[in-house]
């Protein structure tokens, strides 16, 4: 039965006494035999029997199995970690070697004579420091270190939940887990210095809260075969704690209750060798020490255990007491609700360079020679500069110094007792040489490789030009940084799976409301803002520190003054600012598409413009009426010729022609609606393939059909401007004179055909005439013979026809003579 506070507080201003003589409404809703909620005021008890199960699923099984059991277990789990120890023997060695070098501990020696040099090159430490404040900085700003990344489509909603979980998860690290900076210090130099770390992110139940402790790398114990803590067989995690600790955590039932006999007092060898070469005296040490190793195991007893497991090993975690052998706790390491029965993941592996096993390398094993060799090199400049400076050497044995046992000092003469002859013949000074130029410059040369090799060399600015391009810049800076960059990238990979731990575990174990009011949205959001969202952090793998992020937003910036109405320029000088580290960066530059925009009007959007503020447009406006406007106030000469003279001119006109395009764009977007006659989805919604080739045909037929109207408008618009022309006029004039001419000279064609088809029509009836008249002459001849009757009435009848022909050509004669010529062009043009 668990027990929740409402979500609803009691109304602010309600005082115990108004809450006399009311009576507490009960509520029950039983929505299952086995489920029962009662709601009394703002008290909400709910008895669930899950949580019996999840009780029953976390519990320790080592409570319920044979002693036998557990000691043959116990045995066999301590033979592989030996195993594991062993595979790493060669690593671990070089590692413990190269604490040495860091000169942490001041020796004082005695070889080759008492008081010779004992001083370290400091080539190891300076470039581990290097790399662990390089690194603090890029991962832990000021601001926190967490960054969030939306999931899925952008949406308002998202957008705040983002901005919240932002803020909590950074108020988490570094107000509410106050060991996180350290830690995390910590294992930047663990890092550094052996090339591997390891973070436990896990729920502390003391503290009521999430954690992420740093755990050394000899302290995780690992095949050497495996690839990655996911995949690895085994996971040991050596352990400390002392007797009262332990007793704790068997109260808590988190151990067996079992009685422990006395830790056994004994560090083992590389224990014994860490503290000695750190500086630190190797004492016993009176603390339990325990493994808890993450192991896959088959344990047939366990009742979580499905038919489909037969044979198949599964992940538990085992806490064993290595002095005793004695088993504490065994418990499941999968989520209850997990049907593959995955294991969880509790450590997070930090490696410097990668090498041929799990474990990495680090600076003790890539320039450990080179500082070793600076150590020796430089040890032995200073004992010959000691040697050269304060000589030794022979004298006879009866030659006498006042005080011999005592060195001689500045400005001081002492009596000298000569046996015989003169002093210079007593003494004899062995032959010490001054400091080797060849050893100083061999140790420059060991020295400048070595920080090379290990990134933390200083870039030479004089070889670099001030006028050298943007691009130029960058490429040193490249090729000056690639290996640090590399591993930056590997710190942010790694820091991005802790992240995704602690986000579960705060998502989880946090309650409903914030502990804090949010900049944005409801309290009682913060579970389902996490699930929106993920987080990742601030560092960015592409560049190593922030000069190299300068240079990279310099080469932009001056990409986009080339193009700017291409590049969103607030945003980008907003980037440059989170890069400076500039705090309030929103309030300086107001980004363009945030949430803080709104709808202006043409002439607020024209001021902005010329003041520098940033503008936008949005899809519901009316764009014609805009661009109307914005086109009017950049054809004013009043307004060119001050914007002109300001140095920003080309800046302002160019973000001012860059919003006419975002209003052109929208408009177009309109035209095609309405030539579709639908609503298209808006432009940044997601379609599925279907509806995205729907939508695809139909834009391009109302596109099709838009471009025809636009090109007949088009066609019009010029045509009647070109009826305005006076030049286009004085042409249609000519035209018009031409086309009269041809029409001239058609009339007369045609008036020339039918005149001689006249003439041929009159030459056909001559040859008819004279066809008749020779028939007249033959008849008159056979109208002789027949009669003078008949002769006389034929020649009356050819003499009738005779006047007929005359008559008739005559009056055809008449009617040519009537008809007036057709006149000629040259009278045409003359009129």
């Amino acid at each position: 039965m668990a027990v929740d506070k409402a979500l609803n507080q009691a109304p602010l201003g309600l005082s115990k006494e108004d809450m006399v003589g009311q009576e507490p409404d009960i509520e029950i809703e039983i929505e299952d035999p086995e489920e029962v909620t009662i709601r009394s005021g703002d008290m909400e008890i709910e008895i669930d029997p899950d949580a019996e199960e999840e009780d029953e699923f976390s519990e320790n099984l080592a409570e319920d199995m044979d002693e036998g059991a557990l000691a043959e277990l116990a045995g066999d789990l301590l033979g592989e970690f030996e195993e594991d120890i062993s595979s790493r023997k060669d690593w671990m060695q070089t590692y413990v070697d190269g604490l040495e070098l860091l000169g942490m501990k001041v020796e004082d020696r005695t070889e080759p004579w008492p008081g010779a040099c004992g001083v370290y090159h400091p080539l190891l430490s300076e470039a581990l420091v290097k790399f662990q404040a390089e690194t603090m900085m890029e991962t832990f700003p000021a601001r926190g270190p967490v960054r969030t990344e939306i999931l899925g489509k952008e949406t308002p909603a998202k957008k705040e939940a983002a901005q919240r979980v932002e803020a909590d998860m950074n108020y988490q690290l570094t107000d509410v887990m106050i060991e996180y900076r350290p830690e995390h210090e910590r294992m930047l130099w663990g890092l550094g210095l052996s090339g591997n770390a390891f973070k436990k992110v896990y729920y502390d139940p003391s503290l009521g809260r999430q954690t992420s402790m740093y755990v050394p790398s000899e302290d995780v114990v690992v095949p050497y075969g495996a690839s990655s803590l996911e995949v690895a067989g085994r996971v040991t995690h050596v352990m400390r704690k002392t007797p009262n600790e332990v007793a704790k955590l068997q109260a808590a039932g988190f151990y067996r209750d079992i009685e422990l006999e006395d830790p056994v007092d004994s560090l083992d060898e590389v224990e014994t060798a860490i503290a000695e070469r750190m500086g630190f005296r190797a004492s016993t040490d009176d603390r339990y020490k325990l493994l808890e190793m993450q192991v896959e195991l088959e344990l047939e007893d366990d009742n979580f255990r499905d038919e489909e497991d037969e044979g198949i090993a599964l992940p538990y975690i085992v806490t064993i007491e290595k002095g005793t052998q004695t088993i504490l706790s065994i418990r499941r390491n999968w989520d209850p609700d997990d049907k593959k029965k995955l294991k969880r993941q509790h450590f997070v592996h930090y490696p410097y360079v990668p090498g041929f096993g799990f474990y990495a390398f680090g600076l003790i094993h890539l320039i450990g020679a080179f500082a070793k060799s600076g150590t020796s090199l430089i040890r032995q400049l200073v004992d010959a500069g000691t040697l050269s400076n304060l000589p030794g050497g022979f004298k006879t044995k009866g030659l006498r110094v006042k005080g011999d046992d005592t060195p001689i000092a500045p400005a001081e003469w002492r009596d000298v007792d000569v046996a015989s002859g003169t002093m210079r013949d007593n003494i004899m000074p062995l032959p010490y040489k001054e400091p080797s130029q060849v050893l100083y410059s061999l140790l420059g040369t060991i020295v400048e490789e070595g920080r090379r090799f290990a990134g933390a060399a200083d870039m030479k600015i004089s070889d670099m030009s001030g006028q050298a391009p943007v691009g130029t810049t960058l490429a040193i800076l490249e090729r000056t940084l690639k290996s640090m960059s590399a591993i930056q990238a590997r710190v942010h990979y790694s820091m991005k799976q802790e992240f995704r731990l602690l986000k579960g575990i705060i998502r989880d174990y946090t309650p409903e409301a914030y502990s804090y009011e949010p900049t944005e949205g409801s309290r009682k959001a913060k579970r389902a803002d996490y699930d929106m969202v993920a987080v990742i952090p601030v560092s960015d793998p592409n560049a190593a520190t922030m000069a190299q992020k300068i240079v990279q937003y310099q080469a932009v910036l001056q990409l986009a003054q080339t193009a700017p109405q291409i590049y969103d320029m607030p945003y980008l000088h907003r980037q440059m600012l989170d890069v400076l580290g500039i705090t309030n960066a929103e309030k300086l530059v107001p980004l363009k598409d945030g949430d803080d925009m709104k709808p202006r009007d043409p002439i607020s959007e024209n001021m902005d413009v010329i003041n520098g503020k940033p503008v936008k447009a949005f899809i519901y406006q009316a764009h014609e009426a805009h661009i109307a406007v914005h086109t009017s106030m950049m054809q004013d000469p009043q307004v060119a010729a001050m914007i002109g003279q300001n140095p920003q001119g080309q800046t302002v006109m160019a973000a001012m022609q860059a919003h006419m395009q975002e209003h052109l764009a929208f408009s177009y977007r309109k035209q095609i609606e309405e030539q579709a006659g639908v609503a298209l989805p808006p432009p940044d919604a997601e379609m599925s393939e279907d509806i995205e080739l729907q939508v695809s045909r139909l834009a391009a037929a109302a596109a099709q059909q838009l471009s025809q109207k636009k090109q007949a408008e088009a066609q019009q618009q010029q045509n009647q401007e070109a009826a305005q022309d006076p030049l286009i006029q004085m042409q249609q004039q000519e035209l018009a004179i031409k086309q009269g001419e041809l029409e001239l000279k058609k009339q007369k064609l045609q008036v020339d055909a039918a005149e001689k088809n006249d003439r041929i029509e009159l030459e056909q009836m001559r040859i008819e005439a004279q066809k008749e008249i020779a028939g007249l002459q033959v008849g008159a001849k056979l109208a002789t013979a027949k009669g003078d009757l008949d002769a006389k009435q034929e020649a009356e009848g050819l003499r009738m026809g005779m006047d007929i022909a005359r008559e008739q050509i005559q009056m055809n004669q008449q009617q040519k003579e009537a008809t007036p010529a057709s006149p000629t062009t040259e009278e045409v043009t003359n009129e």
